[in-house]
């Protein structure tokens, strides 16, 4: 289970006044000052080899608006699904996944190829949890655009790459109650991903490689915070936003991330225990986890209350609130 406790990775995002026209450009001077993330990785983190082209994103906000901005080096841009909602992780494709409750469910994601067609859809739970996903939800209000460096759907020649920009309106990814706008330090989680298949170039066209059998190769799986595991859906394992109005404002992560990381060695055992033994364990001697840990220099109380078919995990420390996790894997955090 090591690479589902590697530290997902930070980016603190900046306020801005400024009109953003959403053109893939990213010619505006707040766009120019804002910071990138650092280059993707393989979905699966370090064990894998670095990926031969270069991803990267930045994003500002504002009252409104989460602006996300991502460059992708491609030397054969092709996109073949043209209508929203396709299946567009069929073509090389950028993706975000945003969580604002931080709670793993209730989640949005947002794919887009190089000619900007968008498919978007909302999670209630994560489809480990059988959750579905609701692809007939839209992101109200959306603005998207792309710059590409090169040529549509013509291989023989080079091109260098594609540029997306988007405007993501915050209310947009809220079900329910109405938007609080984030204050200072507010943290949601979010993790992008890349999907870029092997194509070969052949007349006018860029077919995907195949194997014997005459199926497609797999798809190369690229993120900036590493899942751990082929599956973006594991929400736990993305990224963190903060926000601020302050400038040179440093990612901090508050230790109740850290203390959520033993609900997360809870919930995950259960599920090797329940996958072998065909129930949940009814006490963390059986998971093999000890009821006391320190978290940042505290002593904290694990607790596990089950029966066959479910499970609540809590962990408590003095002067913190309680937080829980179910078989369901939803995390909450108790008023105390």
């Amino acid at each position: 289970m090591e690479a589902l406790f590697t530290p997902p990775k930070g980016y603190v995002v900046q306020h801005t006044s400024q009109p953003l026209t959403m053109d893939g450009n990213l010619r505006e001077s707040d766009w120019q000052k804002a910071a990138w993330t650092t280059d993707f990785v393989d979905i699966e983190g370090a064990a894998k080899p670095l990926p031969s082209l270069q991803t990267r994103v930045k994003m500002l906000w504002n009252d409104s608006t989460l602006f996300i901005a991502a460059t992708m080096q491609e030397p054969q841009i092709w996109a073949t699904q043209t209508h929203h909602d396709d299946i567009i992780y069929k073509d090389n494709d950028f993706e975000v996944f945003i969580d604002p409750d931080n709670n793993t469910h209730q989640y949005f994601e947002v794919e887009v190829n190089a000619i900007n067609k968008i498919f978007d859809l909302y999670l209630p739970k994560p489809y480990r949890n059988k959750g579905d996903a609701l692809i007939s939800w839209d992101v109200a209000g959306l603005q998207s655009g792309v710059s590409i460096d090169g040529t549509l759907n013509q291989p023989r020649d080079q091109d260098k790459g594609w540029t997306v920009e988007m405007a993501i309106p915050l209310k947009a990814v809220r079900m329910g109650f109405p938007l609080q706008t984030p204050t200072e330090g507010t943290l949601w989680r979010i993790n992008f991903s890349r999907v870029e298949w092997d194509t070969k170039v052949v007349g006018d066209k860029n077919p995907k490689l195949r194997d014997a059998a005459g199926k497609d190769l797999p798809e190369h799986n690229w993120v900036w915070s590493p899942q751990g595991v082929i599956n973006m859906h594991y929400p736990e394992r993305w990224g963190y936003l903060q926000f601020t109005r302050q400038a040179n404002t440093t990612f901090q992560l508050p230790p109740a991330e850290l203390r959520k990381r033993y609900l997360w060695l809870v919930y995950y055992r259960q599920q090797q225990y329940r996958e072998k033994n065909g129930r949940y364990a009814t006490s963390l001697a059986e998971l093999k986890i000890t009821p006391q840990v320190d978290v940042d220099k505290q002593a904290n109380q694990l607790q596990l209350a089950a029966t066959p078919l479910q499970f609540t995990a809590s962990i408590t420390a003095t002067g913190k609130a309680t937080i829980r996790i179910n078989d369901e894997g939803l995390l909450e955090t108790l008023t105390p």
